[in-house]
C-alpha cells in the first residue's frame, strides 16, 4: 500500500508536459534536419525537395524558416535578404520570381504545409519565426503562422521555435498547447518555463557553457534542442549530454551515430 501512495504522488507530481519531456528522453535523442534535408543534389535549403527528402528519412523534423511579406504572405527562407530581395519589406510577387539552387520557387509556408499533410511520415515540421525589423513584425508572423496552420489541421506535427521572444510569446498566447522553443540562448531554462515556452533550443556553444541547463530544462518538463551540430564527435557530445533533439545539416550521419 506504501509502495501504491508513493507511485500515485510521483504520477500527480508531474504535469502533462513533463510527462511530454520524459517519453522524449525515452525515445533517446532524436534528429532534426536543418532547413530540410538540403545537401543532396537535386535539393536546396528550405524547399519543397528538401522538406520532402527530410520526411523521407523518417526522422523526428524539418526545420524551416519563415517572413511576413509586406502584403501578408508567408514565405519560407532564411536569410533577411535573398537574391536582392527582402521579403518583408516587400510583396509575395516579388519573392515568387525567386528561383532556388535546384530551380525551385521559393515556397509559401502553406506550400509546404500541403506536402507535411499529404505525407504519412511521421516527421514533423519545426517552423522558425524570424526575428523581423520589428517586434511587432515578429508578433504577426508568429500569428499568421499559427493561422495557416490551423487551417489545414496539422498543429500536432508542428513544432515552433525563434529567436524572438515576442514571437514565442504570441504563439503561446494564440496556440497554449503547441511546442514553443527560445533560439537565443539568453535565458535559463526556469525564466522561459514559467512565461509557459516548452523547450530550449541553443548553440551548442551556450550547451557548452551551461551543460547544467539541459537538467534543469528537463526537470521543469521541458524538451532540449541544440543547433546546429554536424561534426561526429560534437553530435556523439551532445546525446551523451541528454538533449532531445540535435539540429544538423547532416541529418544522415546524425541518425547512424545516435541509432547505431
Amino acid at each position: 500500500m506504501k509502495h501504491l501512495h508513493l507511485l500515485l504522488l510521483f504520477f500527480l507530481s508531474y504535469s502533462p508536459s513533463a510527462v511530454g519531456c520524459m517519453y522524449a528522453q525515452a525515445v533517446g535523442t532524436q534528429t532534426i534536419a536543418h532547413r530540410g534535408d538540403w545537401m543532396p543534389e537535386g535539393s536546396a535549403q528550405n524547399s519543397r525537395a528538401s522538406l520532402q527528402r527530410a520526411l523521407d528519412l523518417g526522422i523526428f523534423g524539418s526545420e524551416i524558416d519563415i517572413w511576413l511579406t509586406r502584403d501578408g504572405h508567408i514565405m519560407v527562407n532564411h536569410d533577411r535578404t535573398f537574391q536582392g530581395i527582402t521579403p518583408e519589406d516587400t510583396t509575395f510577387a516579388a519573392c515568387k520570381k525567386i528561383r532556388l539552387k535546384n530551380g525551385e520557387r521559393m515556397p509559401q509556408l502553406k506550400d509546404l504545409l500541403k506536402i507535411l499533410k499529404k505525407s504519412k511520415s511521421p516527421t514533423r515540421l519545426v517552423v522558425e519565426v524570424k526575428s523581423h525589423s520589428l517586434p511587432q513584425r515578429s508578433r504577426d508572423c508568429a500569428a499568421a503562422a499559427v493561422a495557416v496552420i490551423r487551417k489545414y489541421g496539422v498543429e500536432d506535427r508542428v513544432l515552433y521555435i525563434s529567436f524572438s521572444i515576442e514571437a514565442c510569446e504570441t504563439i503561446h498566447q494564440l496556440a497554449p498547447k503547441a511546442d514553443v522553443a527560445y533560439l537565443s540562448g539568453n535565458r535559463a531554462p526556469k525564466e522561459l518555463h514559467d512565461m509557459g515556452l516548452t523547450g530550449i533550443d541553443y548553440n551548442i556553444k551556450v550547451f557548452r557553457q551551461h551543460p547544467e541547463w539541459v537538467a534543469e530544462a528537463h526537470a521543469l518538463g521541458m524538451n532540449v534542442n541544440v543547433w546546429t551540430v554536424d561534426e561526429a564527435e560534437d553530435i556523439q557530445a551532445m546525446q551523451q549530454l541528454g538533449v532531445d533533439y540535435i539540429t544538423t545539416n547532416k541529418p544522415k550521419l546524425c541518425e547512424e551515430l545516435i541509432n547505431p
